[in-house]
């Protein structure tokens, strides 16, 4: 038996791939904004279940829930995504490692940190693969017309 080669067709694998990131990007980006925003507003029941806001300025919860939320609101828009992405992969893994993994080892289910360990691993993909398309980044690679 011979290995066929299967080839896409020109053009529209690169521009469903970049459709695809995107709307992979603006929906955990949007999830990682209402992450934050529970500890920033008290939003969705808050830190504690009973609408509970963190303290600010105080480290690492109010960092905890300030991050998510910049980080995500840059990242939905795809504006300064990479760097953006990055801050919140190492926010999320920092997180997961002083947090979470004193509470209960380095399994996520025993520790609750199931969401940290999948955000740091999501943001980190976005910062490798980029914003794909429909991102402010392009815009401001756009040269200036003269």
């Amino acid at each position: 038996m011979t290995a066929t080669e299967v080839r896409p067709v020109a053009g529209t694998t690169s521009t469903a791939q970049s459709r695809m990131l995107a709307g992979f990007r603006i929906v955990m980006s949007f999830l990682f904004v209402l992450h934050g925003c529970m500890g920033l507003f008290g939003a969705f029941g808050g830190v504690d279940g009973q609408g509970g806001m963190v303290s600010f300025p105080t480290w690492p919860d109010f960092w905890g829930s300030a991050i998510p939320f910049g980080t995500g609101i840059l990242v939905l828009l795809g504006l300064f995504t990479r760097p953006a992405a990055v801050l919140a992969s190492g926010a999320m893994a920092y997180a997961y490692f002083t947090v979470h993994v004193p509470m209960g080892g380095l399994w996520p289910l025993a520790n609750g940190g199931e969401l940290a360990a999948m955000f740091s691993w999501i943001f980190l993909l976005i910062a490798v693969f980029g914003p794909g398309s429909l991102a402010l980044d392009a815009v401001l690679k756009r040269p200036k017309r003269s």
